[in-house]
Protein backbone atom coordinates (compact mmCIF):
# COMPACT_ATOMS: atom_id res chain seq x y z
CA UNK A 1 0.00 0.00 0.00
CA UNK A 2 2.82 2.29 0.72
CA UNK A 3 4.77 2.16 -2.74
CA UNK A 4 0.84 1.81 -4.41
CA UNK A 5 0.38 5.46 -2.56
CA UNK A 6 4.27 6.67 -3.50
CA UNK A 7 3.95 5.70 -7.04
CA UNK A 8 0.60 7.45 -7.57
CA UNK A 9 1.79 10.12 -6.01
CA UNK A 10 4.84 10.19 -8.68
CA UNK A 11 2.04 10.65 -11.35
CA UNK A 12 0.84 7.03 -12.47
CA UNK A 13 -2.74 8.27 -11.55
CA UNK A 14 -3.95 4.92 -13.81
CA UNK A 15 -4.48 1.56 -12.64
CA UNK A 16 -4.34 -1.48 -14.14
CA UNK A 17 -6.43 -4.09 -12.33
CA UNK A 18 -5.66 -7.81 -13.79
CA UNK A 19 -8.09 -10.28 -12.53
CA UNK A 20 -7.08 -13.95 -12.84
CA UNK A 21 -9.67 -16.08 -12.99
CA UNK A 22 -9.67 -18.87 -10.35
CA UNK A 23 -6.19 -18.98 -9.73
CA UNK A 24 -6.07 -20.88 -7.41
CA UNK A 25 -7.90 -23.54 -8.83
CA UNK A 26 -5.99 -23.27 -12.05
CA UNK A 27 -2.69 -23.12 -11.94
CA UNK A 28 -0.87 -25.66 -14.13
CA UNK A 29 1.04 -28.06 -12.22
CA UNK A 30 3.64 -28.28 -14.72
CA UNK A 31 4.36 -25.31 -15.05
CA UNK A 32 4.26 -24.89 -11.27
CA UNK A 33 7.14 -27.19 -10.73
CA UNK A 34 9.35 -26.32 -13.44
CA UNK A 35 9.72 -22.81 -11.80
CA UNK A 36 9.96 -24.60 -8.70
CA UNK A 37 12.74 -26.85 -9.87
CA UNK A 38 14.89 -23.95 -11.28
CA UNK A 39 16.18 -22.67 -7.34
CA UNK A 40 15.24 -26.38 -5.32
CA UNK A 41 17.28 -29.06 -6.38
CA UNK A 42 16.51 -31.51 -3.94
CA UNK A 43 14.51 -34.29 -5.80
CA UNK A 44 12.85 -35.71 -2.79
CA UNK A 45 11.41 -32.32 -2.18
CA UNK A 46 10.10 -31.65 -5.63
CA UNK A 47 8.22 -35.05 -5.33
CA UNK A 48 6.71 -34.16 -2.24
CA UNK A 49 5.42 -30.91 -3.07
CA UNK A 50 4.36 -32.89 -6.57
CA UNK A 51 2.30 -35.09 -4.82
CA UNK A 52 0.68 -32.15 -1.85
CA UNK A 53 -0.23 -30.51 -5.59
CA UNK A 54 -1.97 -33.73 -7.18
CA UNK A 55 -3.45 -35.02 -3.57
CA UNK A 56 -7.10 -36.28 -4.10
CA UNK A 57 -9.85 -34.24 -3.01
CA UNK A 58 -13.30 -35.96 -1.76
CA UNK A 59 -16.61 -34.83 -3.59
CA UNK A 60 -20.15 -36.03 -2.72
CA UNK A 61 -18.33 -38.84 -0.69
CA UNK A 62 -15.58 -39.70 -4.02
CA UNK A 63 -12.06 -39.41 -4.17
CA UNK A 64 -11.59 -37.26 -7.44
CA UNK A 65 -8.18 -36.88 -8.70
CA UNK A 66 -6.53 -32.46 -9.20
CA UNK A 67 -5.06 -31.88 -12.20
CA UNK A 68 -4.81 -28.25 -11.68
CA UNK A 69 -5.07 -26.00 -8.66
CA UNK A 70 -3.41 -25.78 -5.46
CA UNK A 71 -5.51 -26.54 -2.25
CA UNK A 72 -7.11 -23.39 -0.99
CA UNK A 73 -6.88 -22.41 2.74
CA UNK A 74 -3.19 -24.11 2.97
CA UNK A 75 0.03 -22.04 3.87
CA UNK A 76 1.97 -23.28 0.83
CA UNK A 77 -0.28 -22.08 -1.44
CA UNK A 78 0.50 -18.36 -1.00
CA UNK A 79 4.41 -19.09 -1.29
CA UNK A 80 3.78 -21.50 -4.81
CA UNK A 81 1.21 -18.18 -5.94
CA UNK A 82 4.72 -16.32 -5.53
CA UNK A 83 6.80 -18.71 -7.39
CA UNK A 84 4.06 -18.77 -9.96
CA UNK A 85 3.65 -15.79 -10.97
CA UNK A 86 7.83 -14.39 -10.47
CA UNK A 87 7.70 -14.54 -14.18
CA UNK A 88 5.46 -11.84 -14.33
CA UNK A 89 7.26 -9.68 -11.84
CA UNK A 90 10.41 -10.34 -13.81
CA UNK A 91 9.14 -9.24 -17.31
CA UNK A 92 7.44 -5.91 -15.76
CA UNK A 93 10.57 -5.07 -13.96
CA UNK A 94 12.25 -5.77 -17.01
CA UNK A 95 9.93 -2.89 -18.78
CA UNK A 96 9.91 -0.51 -16.12
CA UNK A 97 6.10 -0.93 -15.26
CA UNK A 98 5.95 0.13 -11.68
CA UNK A 99 3.35 -2.11 -10.61
CA UNK A 100 2.61 -4.10 -6.76
CA UNK A 101 1.60 -7.89 -6.44
CA UNK A 102 0.37 -9.11 -3.44
CA UNK A 103 -0.36 -13.00 -4.55
CA UNK A 104 -2.75 -12.75 -7.11
CA UNK A 105 -3.91 -9.31 -6.75
CA UNK A 106 -2.26 -7.49 -9.17
CA UNK A 107 -2.02 -3.63 -9.99
CA UNK A 108 0.23 -1.84 -12.66
CA UNK A 109 0.43 2.19 -12.22
CA UNK A 110 0.92 4.12 -15.68
CA UNK A 111 0.70 7.98 -16.62
CA UNK A 112 -2.36 7.53 -19.54
CA UNK A 113 -6.00 5.55 -20.19
CA UNK A 114 -3.65 4.77 -23.45
CA UNK A 115 -1.44 3.29 -21.92
CA UNK A 116 -3.28 1.39 -19.16
CA UNK A 117 -4.91 -0.36 -22.50
CA UNK A 118 -1.87 -1.38 -24.06
CA UNK A 119 0.00 -2.94 -20.36
CA UNK A 120 -3.65 -4.56 -19.42
CA UNK A 121 -2.82 -6.09 -23.21
CA UNK A 122 0.80 -6.75 -22.10
CA UNK A 123 0.06 -8.26 -19.09
CA UNK A 124 -2.84 -10.75 -20.12
CA UNK A 125 0.04 -12.04 -23.05
CA UNK A 126 2.29 -13.14 -20.46
CA UNK A 127 0.00 -15.10 -17.94
CA UNK A 128 -2.16 -16.51 -20.65
CA UNK A 129 0.97 -17.47 -23.22
CA UNK A 130 3.85 -18.07 -20.43
CA UNK A 131 2.04 -19.36 -17.38
CA UNK A 132 -1.46 -21.32 -18.93
CA UNK A 133 -3.62 -18.77 -16.45
CA UNK A 134 -6.53 -17.32 -17.49
CA UNK A 135 -7.50 -13.73 -17.29
CA UNK A 136 -11.00 -12.35 -16.58
CA UNK A 137 -11.21 -9.58 -19.12
CA UNK A 138 -14.85 -8.68 -17.55
CA UNK A 139 -13.23 -8.09 -14.12
CA UNK A 140 -9.97 -7.14 -15.46
CA UNK A 141 -10.42 -3.00 -14.75
CA UNK A 142 -8.67 0.21 -15.66
CA UNK A 143 -9.79 3.04 -13.25
CA UNK A 144 -8.23 6.20 -11.80
CA UNK A 145 -5.84 6.15 -8.35
CA UNK A 146 -9.31 7.31 -6.91
CA UNK A 147 -11.28 4.96 -7.98
CA UNK A 148 -9.08 1.84 -7.82
CA UNK A 149 -8.73 -0.41 -4.79
CA UNK A 150 -6.26 -2.54 -3.55
CA UNK A 151 -6.75 -5.08 -0.65
CA UNK A 152 -9.23 -3.02 0.33
CA UNK A 153 -8.04 -0.10 0.24
CA UNK A 154 -8.51 3.23 -1.67
CA UNK A 155 -6.83 6.01 -2.57
CA UNK A 156 -7.79 10.04 -2.39
CA UNK A 157 -5.84 13.17 -3.10
CA UNK A 158 -4.87 16.16 -0.94
CA UNK A 159 -3.07 19.17 -0.74
CA UNK A 160 0.02 17.47 0.11
CA UNK A 161 -0.44 14.20 -2.16
CA UNK A 162 -2.21 11.11 -1.79
CA UNK A 163 -3.15 8.96 1.22
CA UNK A 164 -5.06 5.43 1.99
CA UNK A 165 -8.68 5.48 2.80
CA UNK A 166 -10.74 2.42 3.18
CA UNK A 167 -12.77 1.19 -0.26
CA UNK A 168 -16.71 1.75 0.38
CA UNK A 169 -17.46 -2.07 -0.52
CA UNK A 170 -14.75 -2.94 2.65
CA UNK A 171 -16.32 0.02 4.95
CA UNK A 172 -20.03 -1.54 4.19
CA UNK A 173 -18.89 -5.14 5.12
CA UNK A 174 -17.69 -3.49 8.55
CA UNK A 175 -20.79 -2.01 9.42
CA UNK A 176 -22.87 -4.46 8.00
CA UNK A 177 -20.70 -6.91 10.86
CA UNK A 178 -21.04 -4.26 13.75
CA UNK A 179 -24.68 -4.42 13.00
CA UNK A 180 -24.85 -7.96 13.65
CA UNK A 181 -22.79 -7.54 16.77
CA UNK A 182 -25.01 -4.78 18.17
CA UNK A 183 -28.34 -6.47 17.01
CA UNK A 184 -31.27 -5.66 19.95
CA UNK A 185 -32.61 -9.18 19.15
CA UNK A 186 -29.04 -10.84 20.13
CA UNK A 187 -29.73 -11.93 23.82
CA UNK A 188 -26.28 -11.57 25.79
CA UNK A 189 -25.03 -9.72 28.41
CA UNK A 190 -23.43 -6.84 27.76
CA UNK A 191 -19.90 -7.63 28.93
CA UNK A 192 -19.83 -10.46 26.54
CA UNK A 193 -21.04 -8.09 23.31
CA UNK A 194 -17.79 -5.90 24.26
CA UNK A 195 -15.72 -9.01 24.32
CA UNK A 196 -16.75 -9.83 20.78
CA UNK A 197 -16.85 -6.31 19.67
CA UNK A 198 -13.71 -5.46 20.96
CA UNK A 199 -11.71 -8.41 19.49
CA UNK A 200 -13.32 -7.19 16.02
CA UNK A 201 -12.85 -3.97 16.15
CA UNK A 202 -9.02 -4.61 17.11
CA UNK A 203 -8.46 -6.75 14.05
CA UNK A 204 -10.43 -4.76 12.07
CA UNK A 205 -8.32 -1.84 12.59
CA UNK A 206 -5.13 -3.60 12.90
CA UNK A 207 -5.61 -4.69 8.86
CA UNK A 208 -7.02 -1.19 8.07
CA UNK A 209 -4.39 1.11 10.29
CA UNK A 210 -2.85 2.39 7.05
CA UNK A 211 -6.27 4.26 6.47
CA UNK A 212 -5.55 7.99 6.75
CA UNK A 213 -8.99 8.86 7.75
CA UNK A 214 -9.12 9.88 11.69
CA UNK A 215 -12.25 11.95 10.85
CA UNK A 216 -14.15 9.24 9.28
CA UNK A 217 -13.89 7.27 12.15
CA UNK A 218 -14.85 9.68 14.37
CA UNK A 219 -18.01 9.96 12.46
CA UNK A 220 -18.29 6.14 12.70
CA UNK A 221 -18.20 5.82 16.22
CA UNK A 222 -21.09 8.12 16.36
CA UNK A 223 -22.84 5.91 14.66
CA UNK A 224 -21.41 3.50 16.76
CA UNK A 225 -22.35 4.33 19.96
CA UNK A 226 -25.74 5.19 18.94
CA UNK A 227 -26.00 1.76 18.35
CA UNK A 228 -24.84 0.48 21.97
CA UNK A 229 -27.07 3.09 23.98
CA UNK A 230 -30.18 1.54 21.95
CA UNK A 231 -28.81 -1.88 23.33
CA UNK A 232 -28.83 -0.91 26.99
CA UNK A 233 -32.39 1.57 26.37
CA UNK A 234 -33.92 -1.82 25.55
CA UNK A 235 -32.08 -3.44 28.46
CA UNK A 236 -33.70 -1.92 31.12
CA UNK A 237 -37.18 -2.32 29.42
CA UNK A 238 -39.43 -1.46 32.50
CA UNK A 239 -40.15 2.46 32.49
CA UNK A 240 -39.28 2.44 36.25
CA UNK A 241 -35.96 0.97 35.66
CA UNK A 242 -35.00 3.31 33.01
CA UNK A 243 -36.03 6.30 35.59
CA UNK A 244 -34.08 4.95 38.23
CA UNK A 245 -31.02 4.31 35.99
CA UNK A 246 -31.20 7.43 34.46
CA UNK A 247 -31.48 9.58 37.87
CA UNK A 248 -28.28 7.41 38.58
CA UNK A 249 -26.65 8.43 36.13
CA UNK A 250 -26.92 11.94 36.61
CA UNK A 251 -30.37 13.09 35.01
CA UNK A 252 -32.78 15.52 37.22
CA UNK A 253 -35.90 13.45 38.08
CA UNK A 254 -37.95 15.24 36.16
CA UNK A 255 -36.38 14.63 32.95
CA UNK A 256 -35.51 11.20 33.85
CA UNK A 257 -39.37 10.55 34.63
CA UNK A 258 -40.23 12.18 31.34
CA UNK A 259 -37.88 10.03 29.14
CA UNK A 260 -37.92 6.58 31.44
CA UNK A 261 -41.71 6.60 30.40
CA UNK A 262 -41.77 7.64 26.53
CA UNK A 263 -43.29 5.57 24.09
CA UNK A 264 -40.57 6.46 21.74
CA UNK A 265 -39.00 3.85 19.49
CA UNK A 266 -35.11 2.59 20.63
CA UNK A 267 -33.50 4.23 17.87
CA UNK A 268 -34.77 7.39 18.28
CA UNK A 269 -34.24 7.69 22.26
CA UNK A 270 -30.74 6.60 21.25
CA UNK A 271 -30.07 10.08 19.49
CA UNK A 272 -31.77 11.72 22.22
CA UNK A 273 -29.71 14.55 24.60
CA UNK A 274 -30.60 12.51 27.75
CA UNK A 275 -29.48 9.88 26.49
CA UNK A 276 -26.23 11.25 25.36
CA UNK A 277 -25.94 12.99 28.88
CA UNK A 278 -26.64 9.54 30.39
CA UNK A 279 -24.34 7.57 28.14
CA UNK A 280 -21.48 9.49 26.92
CA UNK A 281 -18.69 8.23 25.13
CA UNK A 282 -16.96 7.74 28.99
CA UNK A 283 -19.81 5.52 30.36
CA UNK A 284 -18.51 2.70 27.52
CA UNK A 285 -14.59 3.24 28.11
CA UNK A 286 -15.24 2.69 31.47
CA UNK A 287 -16.69 -0.67 30.65
CA UNK A 288 -13.88 -1.69 28.32
CA UNK A 289 -15.27 -0.64 25.22
CA UNK A 290 -13.07 0.28 22.15
CA UNK A 291 -13.69 2.56 19.88
CA UNK A 292 -12.37 3.31 16.38
CA UNK A 293 -10.93 6.25 16.36
CA UNK A 294 -9.32 5.36 19.54
CA UNK A 295 -8.28 2.39 17.98
CA UNK A 296 -6.70 3.67 14.70
CA UNK A 297 -4.59 6.42 17.41
CA UNK A 298 -3.05 4.12 19.24
CA UNK A 299 -1.89 1.86 16.29
CA UNK A 300 -0.11 5.70 14.54
CA UNK A 301 1.98 5.71 17.95
CA UNK A 302 3.00 1.88 17.70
Amino acid sequence: MKVARTVIGQGYRWVVEVDLDAFFDRVNHDVLMARVARKVKDKRLLKLIRRYLEARIMADGVRQPTQEGTPQGSPLSPLLSNIMLDDFDQEFWARGHRFVRYADDIRVFVKSKRAAERVLDQGTKVLEKDLKLRVNRQKSTINPANVATLLGFGFYFVKGGVKTRIAPKAFKRMKDRIRELTSRKWSISMADRIQQLNRYIRGWMGYFRLSQTPKKFAALDKWFRRRMRQIRWKEWKLPRTRVANLRRLGIRPDLAYQWGNSSRAYWRVAKSPILHRALPAEYWAGHGLIFFRAAWDRFQTT
